[in-house]
């Protein structure tokens, strides 16, 4: 039974099934069914499309190996924040921590904004007003994770086993009715490369795209500190998760390009639905749409479930304000999940423009936040090599090492690639020390 905890602690109830559910509904949102059709616009050539993804599955999977033993050795609320905190002290750790909250909370505006579109379809009477039916819904949610982790957490089970036996049945249709499709379809496009006779800026663009869909293979991490066991529990979730989500990716997008030709591809904007328009006609639409809401209803659940925690983290720390630590009889961060849904609103009701561009530049984030994930797992063994681990990466140091060669990689390719965004992500990191100054002297 849980019990409301007077020094506003976190309940240990969560175990290896909330772990995976979280991982998988953390990261497979729309992406999936969004971003092949810019990606094929790009590159124009399957095998190079399902090597990049090959490519970032091994990042994610290895990745994961890496933060486990982070989650194992400092099972605390907060993943990236509070290993770059111990790490690196509190100033690494305010960067990282507020950047991922602020990228999340992008994120989850926009997610909950896509979602109200897709309503606005089934429901034409809603169609001008987005923006309030995404507040609202939003408002919904963070009722449900009011009432307490246990709900929340249920919840959340729910829609990622129904998001997971979606995507199935879709790769199961796609093969099983396909075919006569597949065959009677040419598959001639002309892509960037070939444009622009140059394969670099396609290729980072791609794996910006598909960088963006897998983000959130870390999500579990999120919850190791409110694990009844996370020694045991943490690497069972965050390997069955990973491995879940690269089966259903790649299954998907060899599904996709089973269906489509690639010069219908390049051109599609949600490369699921019209798969499926192709096989069963125009009708399916409305069942494209409907699983569309559901897989973007469990990942703002997950956002809506991890970033409040990095608030709770930082202000245990002194790096947020006092208030939220403070934590409701249900378990919930509540101040924390106030401030991350007021942000998200405020950012819905701008605009979705914005919610966009900020999620796009949430992407150079997100990598940063790995980045500092391998660069602490390597700073606490010189730092603290009698810290109890009862994870050890294999490969240890060529594994995190390699993995923080690939992601400063990414960064520095990102900045040059796309200076527009690169411009915003590094005002973000400017901005971020003032704002550290202030809070430090405010919670002095």
């Amino acid at each position: 039974m849980q019990q409301p905890s007077a020094r506003n602690e976190l309940f240990k109830i969560l175990g290896v099934g909330f772990g995976i559910a979280v991982t998988v509904g953390g990261t497979i949102g729309t992406g999936i069914l969004r971003k092949p059709g810019p990606i094929a616009a790009q590159l124009g050539d399957p095998w190079l499309i399902m090597t990049l993804w090959v490519a970032v599955s091994l990042y994610a999977f290895l990745g994961t190996l890496c933060t486990i033993e982070l989650g194992t050795s400092v099972p605390r609320a907060g993943a990236w924040y509070v290993y770059a905190q111990r790490a690196f002290g509190n100033y690494a750790g305010f960067v990282v921590g507020i950047n991922s909250w602020l990228g999340t909370c992008s994120a989850l505006g926009f997610g909950v904004y896509t979602m109200s579109e897709y309503l606005a379809l089934l429901i034409p009477s809603l169609v001008g007003y987005e923006p309030y039916t995404a507040a609202a819904i939003l408002l919904v949610l963070t009722g449900i994770h009011w009432v307490g982790l246990a709900l929340a957490s249920s919840f959340q089970n729910v829609m990622s086993v129904l998001k997971g036996i979606g995507l199935f049945l879709f790769v199961a249709v796609c093969y099983m009715y396909g075919d006569e499709i597949s065959t009677e379809q040419t598959r001639l496009t002309t892509s960037r490369i070939i444009q622009t006779g140059s394969w670099i800026a396609p290729v980072i663009f791609s794996l910006q795209a598909i960088f963006y869909t897998y983000d959130g293979w870390h999500t579990a991490a999120y919850f190791s500190e409110e694990d009844k066991d996370p020694s045991k529990n943490l690497p069972k979730s965050m390997i069955g998760g990973v491995l879940l989500i690269i089966a259903i990716y790649l299954l998907c997008n060899l599904a996709i390009l089973h269906i489509l030709p690639m010069s219908e591809l390049s051109e599609s904007k949600l490369a699921a639905a019209d798969a499926i328009t192709l096989i069963f006609g125009e009708g399916s639409g409305k069942i494209v749409t409907l699983f569309l809401m559901i897989s973007i209803l469990g990942i703002v659940n997950a956002q809506l479930l991890f970033n409040p925690r990095v608030l709770y983290s930082m202000s245990r720390d002194g790096l947020f304000f006092r208030g939220g630590t403070k934590v409701n009889k249900g378990g919930t961060p509540s101040f924390a999940m106030l401030v991350t849904s007021g942000v998200a609103i405020t950012l819905i009701l701008i605009g979705k423009e914005a919610c966009e561009k900020l999620s796009d530049i949430a992407t150079f984030f997100f990598v940063l936040g790995y980045t500092s994930g391998f660069a602490s797992l390597l700073a606490l063994r010189k730092k603290e090599p009698l810290l109890p681990r009862p994870w050890k990466v294999p490969a240890y140091p060529f594994l995190p090492i390699l993995m923080l060669i690939c992601s400063l990689a990414f960064l520095v390719s990102a900045v040059v690639q796309d200076l527009g965004s690169s411009q915003y992500s590094l005002l973000f990191l400017v901005i971020s020390y003032p704002l550290y100054l202030l809070v430090s002297r405010l919670n002095r």
